[in-house]
């Protein structure tokens, strides 16, 4: 019995010496073979040097180091070996022309060679057509190009051979999507992203195609998802809050611009285009003081952008004068009330009645009033203008014809704008007042601020 533990413990030190000389041996055997790698590579460009030293054009030679190259990825000398071999294709049995081409235009389009990339993947397809590399980069290639027809015959080609090659699927749908094919590109754009979900500029361009196909809602969703992306995020915000615009949502939108102006690094025209529409959302909200900021950064920035100086122009005196602003920009109530106050206030010593208020779509407002001052009593008829431009015959003509169904004595007629010389002639045998703008403002700047406001109806 005493002789077990003994023979135990031999039996486990036998087992442990053979781990060790086990481990030993594939370590020099893993170093081994590194040897003979480093050796074998050092044998390669040897041999190839030395046939090449005594024929520079030698086909074994050229692909010896061409192909090692090649498969190391040291793409500037790859790329020099397979420019000699090109040359040589045609007229060597050694060389295989299609390899030598397609390793040539990989090579080149590695260096950013694009031209020859083209050249060498386009004579590889004339040698195989159904070579997926080959259909994949050459599409790739002709949608830079801008033949986005033939970049899609290509890319269809490649994806029939391998459906699930994300970089195919997403060049095929930006080119579905550059030739207006909007409902194609979705479904490949939509399978491209499942696949590589961190692509961003696909998902923007998925936004744009459900934009085309009239789901805004979707479209929206996306752009709000890259809002917050520092690649993509300005341009997301632009165009959510362009969608936002067009449909009337100015506080939506210029959430949507004020994001995208946080964002740094951005693009100088998609930077002035936020900007631009951020001013313009803020005009909409009569928010002046706030467009005017945005609008003179546009001018220190670029003074010819688009009418930046005719707004500012305008807007600046919009700014200091509350009821000229109220007078063009005001909701309809605001408008009456404030056409009610300069009717109530046009005479002096009188009793003023108004007896009747009509708007025109929001163009201009009509007060008929009953005055009655200490020399003359008549029914007047007062129309206030909200155009800022020129003011022709036409609408002379529509108050004169007002003024005789109303039995009018007299009319005043008011503008911010100014009055044509027909619109003039016609009212000089006509009892009706022509007020400009620079009347109208003296006019405005009488009037009790606090009181042109409309006030609520009690419940």
């Amino acid at each position: 019995m005493s002789i077990i533990p003994i023979l135990l413990a031999v039996i486990i030190l036998t087992v442990i010496v053979i781990i060790m000389l086990t481990v030993l041996g594939r370590s020099k055997g893993g170093g081994a073979g590194g040897g003979k790698r480093t050796k074998g590579r050092d044998s390669i460009i040897k041999n190839a040097n030395k046939r090449l030293s005594q024929n520079p054009r030698d086909p074994e030679g050229l692909m010896a180091l061409g192909d090692l190259y090649y498969q190391e990825q040291a793409w500037d000398k790859a790329y020099t070996n397979y420019t000699t071999l090109v040359e040589m294709a045609g007229s060597s049995p050694a060389i295989n022309e299609f390899e030598v081409n397609l390793r040539y235009a990989t090579a080149a389009l590695k260096l950013g060679f694009v031209a020859e990339a083209y050249k060498g993947f386009s004579t590889a397809r004339s040698l195989k057509p159904d070579n997926f590399e080959v259909n994949y980069n050459l599409g790739n290639l002709e949608f830079q190009r801008k033949n986005y027809e033939r970049a899609i015959q290509l890319l269809q080609q490649a994806r029939s051979q391998d459906p699930e090659h994300a970089p195919t699927l997403r060049c095929l749908g930006h080119s579905l999507f550059k030739l207006k094919k909007y409902k194609e590109a979705m479904l490949s754009i939509r399978k491209a992203i499942d696949i590589a979900p961190e692509d961003k500029e696909s998902l923007y361009t998925l936004a744009e195609c459900y934009y085309e196909v009239n789901q805004t809602e979707q479209a929206l969703r996306i752009f709000g998802h890259l809002r917050p992306d520092p690649v993509m995020g300005p341009s997301a915000c632009l165009f959510s809050g362009t969608i936002n615009m067009n449909q009337h949502q100015y506080e939506k939108a210029i959430q949507d611009f004020e994001i995208g102006l946080r964002h740094q690094d951005i693009k100088p025209d998609i930077l002035l285009d936020l900007k631009y529409r951020v001013a313009t959302a803020y005009l909409k909200q009569q928010e002046i003081g706030k467009a005017l900021g945005h609008l003179k950064d546009i001018q220190a920035e670029n003074p010819t952008y688009k009418d930046v100086a005719i707004l500012i122009g305008k807007y600046q005196e919009l700014n200091a004068n509350q009821n000229l602003q109220i007078f063009l920009m005001a909701p309809s109530a605001d408008f009456v009330a404030l056409c009610r106050k300069i009717v109530m206030t046009y005479y002096t010593r009188a009793k003023i009645k108004i007896t009747n208020i009509s708007v025109n779509k929001n163009e201009w407002a009509d007060i008929l009033a009953e005055v009655d001052t200490p020399k003359w009593s008549d029914l007047v008829m007062f129309r206030f203008i909200r155009t800022q431009g020129s003011i022709g015959e036409l609408i002379v003509r529509d108050f004169h014809s007002h003024l005789k169904e109303v039995k009018a004595g007299k009319g005043i007629c008011m503008a911010v704008g100014i009055f044509s010389d027909e619109a003039k002639r016609y009212t000089e045998a006509r009892l009706i007042d022509l007020i400009e703008k620079e009347k109208l403002s003296a006019i405005l700047n009488t009037v009790d601020v606090k009181s042109t406001r409309a006030i609520p109806a009690k419940k």
